[in-house]
């Protein structure tokens, strides 16, 4: 209670509290444990307040990195997004008011939830619905707007009633008939593969989902956030054989992942016309997207999980581990996997992409959180780098936001930290990315996050020139009229950002300098580092069965 209310009550008066107190209260009584932004007016107030009350407040640098952290710890902690807007007074609305937008109209198109308080009173009820309908059904964001009148208004204590904190999401099963069908249809299928989604890693599935691989013998495939769901080395795992696994499978499994542009949509020529698709998901929308589906489990996933074990419990099955299919999905593994390693041995200055990632590889912690974003930096990176731990990749996931990477790093360092595991983050980025939410260095350092930042440097954006290409270029004009557009300044030193922080900072260009660096970074507790790794500015990926989005020149 501030001085000015303490006196009130010193007089006689009813004790005051201000919009700020009460927004803070009803996050703290919701079990909102982490807020991100940005203040200023109208909302500095109500982060103040936000700490009063034991909610930790992590000020960051870009107003699109503070959602994108947030974003990262809901999906960690299972509290999804909310997102608190500061608008104009209720006075002046019509008039022009600084900043005047309607945002809770425009929020709604992308949230859950958007609402914006009538009184000061109804906030924590306001708070309560965008918390819970985050949470409820397929997890989203939602949006609270609030007047920049109601931060510092006064209303009496006892007219404010806190929502008590709304109960998890409700668990829904499958019909029982659809789980016998689906049972039926894996028991019969010549082909089988299994893919692992997001949603799997997000609703918990992860021993279930383990235990109806190996009961079942059943190979597998993780979507880039699912990897971890089961470890990226499980013998089942069939990722190396990605294409060929979902060209010819006869029958595929869905578990949260969706047929959108990732998984390319479920059609040919990527998918056999004629595969059968088994969808298990929270969201009844998302069911028959694209493909009409032989079997629909809508339900929790880890309890859907659990009755699809019990099918197998009472009618055990195995698919036969030497049939022809795991035979052709081995080969392509092994054929795939040696092109990768021929790459990364190869010993030309610059380094190439496959040589980098498999000597970070070598030393990367078993349990660390790995976030990565970029263009061919994160495609290969994805395949080489290993995930042994459910939730413990992030990346840019289904909308491909370059820019998510830092903030996303913060989030996870920032539950490792309150955790006091002792584990690290090794945030991968390729240089443009990194442009995007570079300044978030200074966030890092200020909160002394154990972030291990890697550049992977190749001059531009896909790909760009080497120094000596870039100067013999501008001989023939101005850098707005010869450069392409695809080009960064050669040599950028992106480590020295991070110094400027008084972070660690290295810049390598050979894969001794590589591992002596990382080794130091990984030894080092104390504070972030940022490795500048320079590559062969033309590298690419290895040859691909299918270009990227099938159709990409």
């Amino acid at each position: 209670m501030s001085e000015t209310n303490r006196a009130a009550c010193s007089d006689g008066d009813e004790e005051q509290v201000s919009g700020a107190e009460v927004i803070a209260q009803a996050l703290k009584t919701q079990d909102v444990e982490y807020m991100f932004g940005i203040v200023g007016i109208p909302v500095t107030e109500i982060a103040v307040a936000a700490q009063k009350m034991g909610i930790r407040y992590v000020g960051m640098r870009n107003e699109q990195a503070a959602c994108y952290a947030a974003s990262a710890i809901g999906y960690l902690t299972g509290r999804p997004l909310i997102v608190i807007g500061g608008s104009s007074e209720r006075s002046q609305e019509t008039m022009g008011a600084f900043q005047e937008f309607p945002q809770v109209e425009a929020c709604r198109l992308y949230s859950k939830f958007s609402a914006r308080p009538s009184s000061i009173e109804t906030i924590p009820s306001i708070i309560e619905k965008a918390v819970r309908s985050s949470i409820y059904g397929r997890p989203g964001a939602c949006y609270v707007d609030i007047p920049a009148d109601f931060v510092n208004l006064q209303v009496n204590v006892n007219s404010v009633r806190y929502m008590e904190c709304c109960m998890p999401p409700p668990v829904s099963i499958a019909e029982t008939s659809a789980i016998c069908m689906a049972a039926t249809v894996i028991r019969n299928a010549k082909k089988p593969l299994l893919i692992i989604g997001k949603g799997a890693a997000y609703a918990r599935a992860e021993e279930g989902i383990r235990k109806l691989v190996e009961r079942c013998k059943l190979p597998f495939l993780p979507t880039p956030m699912g990897k971890g769901v089961i470890p990226d080395n499980h013998p089942n795992c069939v990722a190396a054989a990605r294409s060929r696994a979902l060209q010819f499978a006869d029958v595929i499994v869905l578990f949260g992942a969706r047929l959108n542009w990732i998984l390319h949509f479920g059609l040919p020529p990527r998918y056999q016309p004629d595969v059968k698709f088994i969808q298990v998901d929270i969201c009844a929308e998302e069911l028959g997207n694209n493909v009409k589906p032989a079997v629909t489990l809508l339900g929790d996933i880890n309890a859907v999980t659990k009755q699809l074990l019990e099918q197998f419990d009472k009618t055990p099955w195995q698919y036969p581990p030497e049939s022809s299919w795991w035979k052709t999905l081995r080969e392509k593994m092994k054929s795939n996997e040696a092109a990768s390693k021929e790459l990364a041995s190869q010993k030309s200055l610059p380094m190439n992409y496959y040589t980098v990632f498999y000597h970070v590889q070598e030393q990367l912690p078993r349990d660390c959180f790995v976030v990565s974003e970029g263009a061919n930096t994160m495609d290969i990176g994805r395949t080489v780098l290993q995930n042994y731990l459910p939730r413990h990749r992030l990346d840019a996931g289904t909308f491909g936001t370059m820019g998510v990477g830092l903030g996303f790093a913060i989030a996870a360092a920032l539950l490792a930290k309150a955790r006091n595991t002792g584990q690290r983050v090794i945030c991968v980025e390729g240089d443009s990315a990194f442009g995007f939410s570079g300044m978030e260095v200074e966030t890092i350092c200020r909160y002394n996050l154990p972030i291990i930042l890697l550049v992977v440097n190749n001059n531009g954006i896909y790909q760009g020139f080497d120094v000596d290409s870039w100067k013999e270029m501008l001989k023939f004009g101005d850098a707005t009229a010869v450069a392409p557009p695809v080009c960064l300044l050669p040599n950028s030193h992106y480590e020295q950002v991070m110094t400027a922080f008084g972070g660690k900072g290295y810049f390598v260009q050979t894969p001794e300098e590589l591992q002596k660096s990382l080794r130091e970074s990984l030894a080092d507790t104390t504070a972030p580092s940022l490795i500048n790794i320079m590559i062969e500015p033309q590298a690419t990926r290895k040859a691909q069965d299918f270009h990227w989005l099938t159709r990409s020149k």
